[in-house]
């Protein structure tokens, strides 16, 4: 099997300025919105959008996968913050957020009959390790529960994202729900 050739630098711009559109678009208008839409917020033809992704369902994978990757850049950069406590619970607020985001690109997928993409390998890895040192930072720092480990922190996270769904754009409902899972992480003496 051959490698694909390169893109040329103007096929590289539409290619993300197709992708920087197609998330704005979906973040304000939901997955249903049309590729159409997408095109027209691109300020290219519907021809690039689907040269570049050939199929909606391709085009959701392509967003998904790039704000996944951009989610583990920004784990690191907060496992290394000044401040352990601050940093873990502002870092598992933006998980709990862009989880809600991920499950409706997830939802989309699967309505299509298509397989969502995962992270696998370094990039997993990447997140759990950086995730594991956000956590112990934090517990040294005697902002969370010494009993917490990270597969038990990420099944809250993931149940979190879930119901947050659960409460539609009731953003005050939403923050509290957050907040009453973080107030569970804390020590008792912090709560």
């Amino acid at each position: 099997m051959t490698e694909p050739k390169p893109l040329r630098a103007d096929a590289r711009r539409n290619r993300a300025r197709v992708l920087s559109a197609a998330e704005d678009v979906f973040a304000a208008q939901g997955t249903g919105a049309s590729t159409e839409e997408v095109a027209r917020a691109a300020g290219v033809g519907i021809g690039t959008v689907f040269r570049h992704f050939p199929t909606k369902e391709a085009l959701l994978e392509a967003v998904l996968l790039e704000r996944l990757h951009r989610f583990v850049a920004e784990v690191a950069r907060w496992a290394e913050a000044e401040d352990p406590g601050n940093a873990f619970y502002s870092f598992l607020g933006q998980w709990v957020d862009m989880g809600t985001a991920k499950n409706a690109y997830i939802d989309a997928l699967a309505a299509a009959g298509a397989a969502a993409p995962r992270l696998g390998g370094e990039a997993q890895q990447r997140v759990l390790d950086a995730l594991g040192t956000l956590l112990t930072r934090a517990q040294r720092a005697g902002t969370v529960r010494e009993d917490v480990e990270v597969p038990e922190l990420i099944a809250l996270l993931v149940g979190a994202s879930r119901a947050l769904e659960y409460l539609g754009e009731d953003t005050s409902s939403r923050r509290r729900t957050v907040q009453i899972i973080f107030d569970g992480l804390r020590p008792s003496h912090r709560r």
